[in-house]
């Protein structure tokens, strides 16, 4: 799966959420020009997704120039497009050849820094752990990696790691797979990939680190807007778990300037109905008492606990809500509900819930909460399932339906993109439709016991 096409979502550290310094970084002090005499040198490193690796190393303290390219495959010459056709190709068993992966040529001014100094920020800005991914980009092509030029930056790339190993490791970290090879098959990127972040503030950065420092290192290729960062969210507290749910609760880890956390707040969190609490919170540690899976990596991440520990977690909402919504179904949800809301599965008539409902109330979606219905559009079909005459204005999408030999119109929920059933035209007045729904993917909420949604859905549609 490769969530670059999704154009990403927005990633970072959580440990001390360096992650929040992508954005930070914006209101750095621009660097002065390189001097075009100095000498300079330069080392190919990978660390996921170039966009993020280029802003976080052009950061550094004495690095003049970042370029973007493709190295450490097989093939000569490729193109951007190539890296993800190999990369399914060989997901696929249909090749066998080493894929490029995304780096950056990070050229610095030996007068102003050291490469030991380049390859710490190295360590620091991504995750070296993570194999052949980085965040929620899953693939070869964004493996950590360090494409040496000549034996002493072999050498010094070796100590680096084994320094920094053992850091990590104190931690919890597991063992880096940072790929460290001679460099080979360089291939500059397209041009509107350089300096993507300069160009687009809100981009995918997707880096951020583990939080964990290099030894004897206290901010080594840090600016003093970094390190503010990271002391502040440091002492930022864990949410209290006594005023929180102990059964099921979600958390929203996020962090400062963080452009993607303010985007799920808008498009998610803000209109939150569904049946499960959420809260947010920058600090990067577990309610008190409750416990996480792992460290985090990303923000924003959404983390569901139950009974106080961590079961599953969403990393890096990127404004795809129904693939978010998705993912909480496939938590909440039974196996039949899943069947019918992502495989368009349909249930067997008159064993679905609530097809004898008659209650005054309204019917949910079960994984938002998002109101479907109201009960007075509801009529008896004698077919076996839940119809309604009409849903709650834009409450449900409609679209055409090849499958099985038939051509229908399936019915959607609009909040959270899961199937609901198929709409005919067979209904009762005044709409003369029939929405045919699969009871087990509604949740009945009777008016006494919800009479804000209730109220809400009245004044939407006072006529029900």
């Amino acid at each position: 799966m490769n969530t670059r096409d999704t154009r990403k979502s927005l990633g970072a550290t959580a440990i001390a959420l360096l992650l929040a310094a992508c954005a930070a970084g914006n209101a750095e002090p621009p660097k002065p020009a390189p001097d075009p005499n100095a000498k300079t040198e330069s080392i190919v490193l990978g660390m996921g997704c170039f966009w993020g690796a280029e802003k976080r190393m052009s950061a550094l303290p004495g690095v003049v120039d970042v370029e973007d390219g493709y190295a450490g495959g097989d093939a000569p010459k490729v193109h951007y497009e190539d890296l993800h056709a190999q990369e399914e190709r060989i997901a696929d068993g249909e090749s066998r050849a080493k894929n490029h992966a995304e780096v950056v040529r990070v050229v610095y001014d030996p007068g102003k820094t050291t490469l030991e100094n380049v390859l710490i920020g190295f360590w620091e800005n991504h995750d070296p752990t993570q194999g052949n991914r980085q965040g929620n980009d899953v693939g070869s092509n964004y493996r950590s990696a360090i494409f040496y030029s000549d034996e002493t930056q072999h050498a010094l790339a070796l100590k680096t790691r084994d320094a920094y190993q053992a850091v990590l490791s104190k931690a919890g970290y597991g063992t880096i797979t940072t790929e460290i090879a001679p460099l080979r098959n360089w291939n500059t990127a397209e041009e509107y990939h350089q300096h993507y972040l300069e160009k687009h503030p809100d981009g995918y950065c997707g880096l951020g680190g583990t939080g964990v420092k290099y030894p004897h290192v206290a901010m080594a290729g840090k600016t003093d807007a970094d390190a503010s960062t990271i002391t502040a969210n440091a002492k930022e507290p864990p949410l209290d778990s006594s005023k929180l749910a102990h059964d099921k609760q979600l958390v929203v880890f996020e962090a400062v300037d963080c452009p993607y956390c303010k985007k799920f707040h808008e498009e998610v969190q803000s209109k939150w109905h569904g049946n499960v609490p959420i809260v947010s919170t920058l600090s990067t540690q577990a309610p008190t008492g409750w416990t996480l899976a792992k460290p985090l990596f990303a923000t924003p991440t959404i983390v569901l606990f139950e009974d106080g520990k961590e079961t599953s977690r969403y990393t890096g909402y990127n404004g795809d809500q129904h693939r978010f919504w998705g993912w909480l179904g496939q938590q909440l949800l039974t196996p039949e509900q899943r069947r019918i809301a992502f495989e368009k599965g349909t249930e067997i008539p008159y064993t679905g819930s609530n097809l004898d409902e008659q209650r005054s109330g309204t019917y949910v979606d079960p994984v938002s909460g998002a109101a479907l219905f109201r009960s007075g559009t509801k009529f008896h079909s004698g077919t076996g399932w839940p119809s309604f005459f009409d849903p709650i204005p834009g409450a449900v999408i409609e679209r055409e339906d090849d499958s099985d030999g038939m051509v229908r119109t399936e019915v959607i929920s609009t909040s959270s993109g899961i199937h609901l059933g198929h709409v005919f035209d067979d209904g009762p007045p005044p709409t003369g439709k029939r929405y045919c729904i699969n009871g087990d993917v509604l949740k009945f909420v009777p008016d006494q016991t919800n009479t804000s949604v209730a109220a809400t859905n009245g004044a939407m549609n006072p006529a029900k």
